[in-house]
């Protein structure tokens, strides 16, 4: 987690409780609650996200929600709470009660806020080489894989000393010759590459076409076609599209980073101080 730069005062011993809840530390004027980072955690958990240090997570990203909200600002970028409340029906969170309501809206429309100013203001200015795209179609093919048909010809229980004879063949039907004259039992799957096993994805991401993998697993696999489906007409534009959205985000993270070194952040609570 980036530092938080805190700020030690004396304060009127009522500046330190807010509605019953005690003010761990404020942002540019915003109070932060203990109840806001409990809240906090509680949402990063329904989003699947732990970690050891998660209330110091959660006071850092509520932080962070106030910072891009006061930058969005300068620009008339205001999302609403009807915003926000659309875009949390749409991610079906579940139940929460008012207070965490409140922290997910604010989650919700800093995270908006962002991506406009992310559109407005980087975005435009970011270029990607060929070195970035295809950086990410091989991110994207491992990760998800592509709008593309495989035909692949897979043999398990094979020994090594078996695999070893097995030969380049001309096409599918040829490998499957070659696997049964030595005596195996290929299989033959035609599949959306996306529609593949992650593991299955990463065995023959790289691997060129009618080659036999090595062995894993007692297996080897051959891919023997691909096919290109309709879909995959925009893939290019698409993955162009997300390699420059990563490039921005990447620039978007050290804008954030200078912005937290301006904002007037004080840090009341120990516990949360680095």
């Amino acid at each position: 987690m980036n530092k938080i730069f805190a700020m030690l005062a004396f304060l009127p011993l009522f500046v330190g409780v807010a509605n019953g809840a005690t003010v761990v530390a404020t942002v540019d004027g915003n109070p932060i609650t203990d109840t806001d980072i409990t809240a906090r955690v509680a949402l990063m958990a329904k989003q699947g996200r732990t970690s050891a240090t998660n209330r110091r997570q959660a006071l850092q990203n509520i932080i962070d929600d106030y910072i891009k909200l006061n930058y969005a600002n300068n620009f008339g970028v205001r999302p609403t709470n009807d915003d926000a409340d659309k875009e949390l029906k749409r991610m079906n969170l579940g139940d929460m009660d008012d207070t965490m309501r409140s922290v997910a809206r604010l989650a919700v429309r800093s995270d908006i806020a962002w991506q406009v100013i992310m559109a407005r203001t980087i975005m435009p200015t970011v270029d990607v080489s060929d070195s970035d795209i295809a950086s990410e179609k091989s991110d994207l093919i491992r990760e998800r894989g592509l709008p593309i048909e495989i035909t692949m010809i897979r043999l398990i229980d094979i020994p090594n000393e078996t695999a070893k004879k097995l030969s380049k063949p001309k096409n599918c039907d040829s490998a499957v010759k070659i696997a049964e004259d030595l005596g195996g039992y290929p299989q033959k799957i035609t599949a959306l590459q996306y529609e593949l096993s992650d593991d299955m994805r990463q065995r023959i991401a790289d691997l060129p076409i009618l080659t036999w993998s090595p062995v894993v697993d007692n297996s080897v696999v051959l891919v023997c076609k691909e096919s290109k489906t309709k879909e995959y007409k925009d893939i290019d534009d698409i993955i162009k599209q997300n390699a420059m959205f990563r490039k921005a985000s990447q620039i978007a993270d050290q804008n954030l980073k200078q912005l937290r070194r301006k904002a007037v952040i004080i840090v009341n609570d120990d516990r949360y101080k680095l």
